[in-house]
């Protein structure tokens, strides 16, 4: 039994930034099962980037992530909950990413998105797309919105009040672009997961960030509907401003910005300036992405390219929901 997977990275345009209080850091199977996040958030996917993800049954459990061997104990947690469920066998599990892992590029999303949807194919699970979307949730919440692609929701309304992704838009209802400024390669210093419960815990800012993100949530879901990209810009950059003001206030100091970061972040206020529909947005790292209208992007590669420190800049579409390229029922 075989499956290949595929999903894409996302980039939050409404944050989450914590776990449900009954959360903890501690990732077993039983935090797993509560791996809620503290607010809705809102995002989209990069067509251009993407997790291939082969699962295959095996003697023993393995795990190699960008063809070398490797331990996650999210993985093994998500997997053993799975095994409450199905009785699955042991699994190999073979995934790659075609940009940088862990450095605030949404590897964890794509990735268990990319592993959920696998076992569902290799194992004929049947599994529906939200269904799919609360297991991946219970590896990474983030990983929820990647399953279902375009432009996601994550939240509890109509969903029984448990957390799993929808979507708003589908991935060519709304052409936008978007450019990634790629400032490091390396993996962050604090994983999100950790640095999430450092800020519940510690930053003064936290209470009002989760007071005030549902609000934030509408705004962005009645702009993306209404195709409004101002009303999107404004409230994407706030919430993407106070997600890090949460962090840098947390203690110890959560600061995954790097220098280009900011001069990424003053290039484009000054596209901005001269006109251009264009807003940045940064997750739990120092690479920024740049929303852009139709036909923007161009332009914002080549501005983003100049700037000192900047790695490489890549473009991208919006992506669509994680799938099983192929699948067999024969072993091996």
């Amino acid at each position: 039994m075989r499956a290949i997977a595929v999903a894409h990275p996302n980039v939050a345009l409404v944050k989450y930034w914590g776990k449900q209080p009954e959360g903890s850091a501690d990732m077993s199977a039983s935090a797993l099962k509560e791996n809620n996040p503290a607010t809705p958030s809102l995002s989209i996917a990069l067509s251009a980037l993407a997790t291939r993800t082969v699962v295959t049954a095996a003697e023993q459990d393995e795990l190699h992530v960008n063809g070398h061997p490797a331990t996650d104990t999210r993985v093994g947690g998500l997997v053993t909950a799975m095994r409450g469920a199905w009785d699955l066998p042991p699994i190999a599990v073979d995934t790659c990413n075609d940009f940088p892992t862990s450095a605030g590029l949404a590897s964890s999303a794509s990735g268990f998105a990319a592993l959920v949807t696998a076992i569902d194919g290799a194992f004929a699970l049947g599994l529906s797309v939200r269904e799919r979307s609360v297991w991946a949730r219970r590896g990474s919440a983030s990983a929820a919105r990647s399953v279902v692609g375009g432009f996601a929701a994550l939240d509890r309304a109509g969903h029984d009040g448990e957390w799993a992704a929808s979507a708003v838009l589908a991935s060519d209802a709304w052409p936008l672009e978007i450019v990634v400024a790629v400032v490091s390669d390396a993996a962050k210093g604090v994983p999100s997961n950790i640095g999430m419960e450092q800020s519940r815990r510690s930053s003064p800012f936290y209470r009002a960030w989760v007071e005030s993100t549902a609000d934030d949530f509408e705004a962005a879901r009645r702009a993306v509907l209404a195709q409004d990209f101002d009303a999107l810009a404004q409230v994407a950059e706030h919430s993407c401003f106070k997600m890090h003001a949460v962090m840098l206030a947390t203690r110890p100091a959560l600061v995954y910005w790097k220098p280009p970061t900011l001069a990424c972040i003053d290039a484009v206020h000054r596209l901005q300036d001269a006109g251009a529909k264009v807003f940045c947005s940064i997750d739990a790292g120092p690479q920024v992405k740049v929303v852009c209208a139709p036909g923007q992007s161009g332009a914002v590669a080549d501005a983003l390219a100049r700037v000192p420190g900047v790695l490489r800049v890549l473009e991208s579409g919006i992506g669509g929901p994680a799938r099983c390229l192929e699948s067999s029922k024969a072993s091996g």
